[in-house]
């Protein structure tokens, strides 16, 4: 299981909801919004000028180590 770029948060917290501390810690503060029902992980990002391959592989390598 891993995430990329183009899913939505929501799609993301579904699979796992362990990642919302890394996304929160990311700067993502959104995880409840309306916005994260339909923004794609890599729209988000841009919003809140975060490094979406960095956020995308550390969520990745916490899903691969469970």
């Amino acid at each position: 299981m891993s995430v990329d770029k183009d899913m939505t948060i929501s799609q993301i917290i579904q699979m796992n909801q362990d990642v919302i501390p890394i996304l929160l810690d990311s700067g993502m503060h959104c995880i409840g919004c309306p916005s994260a029902q339909g923004e794609t992980l890599e729209q988000a990002c841009m919003v809140h000028g975060i490094n979406v391959e960095e956020l995308v592989g550390n969520i990745n390598s916490f899903l691969s180590a469970e």
